[in-house]
């Protein structure tokens, strides 16, 4: 169990700040957190994020037993690209998004005061079911993050197939010997990110041991294993705020996060130190802009939303200036979720986005030359991404010359009850919960 490992010399030479003091010194209190999401908060996207307010950004998940074979330098580097000195770096060097080569019908819309790219602080996010192997592939990359993070909360069938993520709920001890051997090894701190029972009282205590074991944070999604895809329902905020009240180390709450409004409320609600969103951020990377400190919206509607078409172009941007590769499937994705409005009125753009093919020839090459490719590489993209920024800007000019102003062009969406923006602009997509049953159901 927890507890019987001694520490390595290496951990024993330097002071190793933990808890309260970590999150304050290294991590600087970031209250605005970005989950670790698969082939989706990559690099590219964490540049991103950072720039419209996002304070802490987690890796994609890297799989401990595939990442500790030293073989396997082809899935390391698509892992986490040590080699091209920007993952994890504090000084990462792109050109301003206001001169970017991507730019638009209009100005960029990134925060014109925005500070100089960087990819820390950064948590690294591993799954494993074996410690030793856990071990071996945090070590490598420890210099290069603030902590490593394990993933307790994943519900995919990959990996209740493979044993790791919400599978080991079931078995503590593992668990346990998971986070104590990074707590006992490691010159960084171990934190963990977990779903909770249907029972708040094991919640609880499946906290408790988390943080005995050595974890220094504690991310609760307060989600059951069960809770995913079309039954993916409500997060439990009571739930999380009982963990908040058991621990005393930081705790973040994930779940139910569409808009800056749920932020503020979630963080009233449960007393948490820092709010993850993950799905949220990917719908709309500004879910987080503007936020002030004293728990203030952010200044505008544009602040929050801005327009679609050309928070994705300056993610192309990104895409194409950065060293590190970013998986094309990551770049795919990451489009039809950022125009997904629009894309449902022009379905010519949805369907010629669908249908592109990169060649990796071209997309080294134009990331290379630092010129798009509009043939066969990504620039095939920017060539439809631009299309819909052109035809956004007939939309949002027709609709202000009836003399609208853009708050008379926000709905309500007629069974979820929320707040639905103008088509341009970026906002969540949400599922509306089951109605209650009709009669003869």
């Amino acid at each position: 169990m927890p507890g019987i490992l001694a520490e390595s010399p290496a951990v024993q030479e330097r002071k190793k700040l933990s808890g309260y003091e970590f999150y304050r010194d290294v991590l600087g209190s970031s209250k605005f957190v970005v989950a670790p999401m698969v082939d989706q908060s990559e690099l590219a996207w964490r540049v991103l994020s950072r720039r419209y307010g996002s304070e802490l950004v987690y890796t994609p998940m890297i799989n401990a037993k595939m990442y500790a074979n030293a073989t396997n330098k082809s899935y390391q580097t698509a892992s986490f690209d040590v080699a091209s000195g920007e993952e994890g770096s504090s000084f990462i060097s792109l050109p301003s998004p206001s001169t970017s080569s991507s730019s638009s019908p209009s100005t960029s819309t990134s925060p014109s005061s925005a500070p100089q790219d960087t990819d820390r602080p950064l948590i690294i996010q591993f799954c494993a079911n074996n410690p030793d192997q856990l071990l071996t592939s945090a070590l490598v990359l420890q210099d290069h993050c603030d902590a490593v993070d394990i993933n307790l909360g994943c519900p995919q069938d990959i990996a209740k197939k493979g044993k790791y993520g919400a599978f080991l709920m079931d078995d503590w001890e593992l668990v346990g010997k998971l986070i104590n051997i990074l707590h006992k090894n490691l010159s960084i701190p171990v934190t963990a990110k977990f779903r909770v029972f249907p029972s708040v009282e094991k919640t609880v205590q499946y906290a408790k041991m988390l943080e005995a074991s050595g974890a220094q944070i504690l991310t609760c999604h307060g989600r059951l294993r069960e809770q995913r895809g079309i039954n993916t329902g409500l997060a439990d905020w009571p739930q999380i705020a009982a963990v908040k009240k058991a621990v005393k180390v930081p705790v973040f709450a994930n779940g139910n996060i569409l808009y800056q409004a749920d932020i503020l409320r979630c963080l009233e609600e449960t007393g948490c130190d820092g709010v993850m969103s993950a799905e949220g951020n990917l719908y709309n990377p500004a879910l987080f802009n503007g936020l002030g400190i004293g728990g203030r919206i952010g200044r505008s509607i544009l602040t929050r939303h801005p327009p679609a078409p050309l928070v994705a172009l300056e993610y192309l941007d990104i895409v194409r200036t950065l060293r590190t590769t970013t998986g094309l499937s990551a770049v795919k994705g990451h489009l039809f979720k950022l125009l997904h409005q629009s894309l449902k009125r022009e379905t010519d753009l949805r369907e010629r986005l669908g249908r592109i093919k990169i060649s990796q020839h071209a997309y080294k090459e134009e990331r290379e030359k630092g010129m798009w490719n509009e043939e066969s590489g990504v620039g095939q993209y920017v060539v439809v991404v631009k299309e819909m920024a052109g035809r956004m800007e007939r939309d949002m000019k027709a609709a202000f010359a009836e003399g609208k102003q853009l708050r008379d062009l926000i709905v309500i969406h007629p069974h979820a009850g929320l707040d639905v923006m103008p088509h341009w602009l970026l906002q969540p997509y949400f599922r509306a919960l089951p109605g209650p049953p009709t009669e003869g159901e």
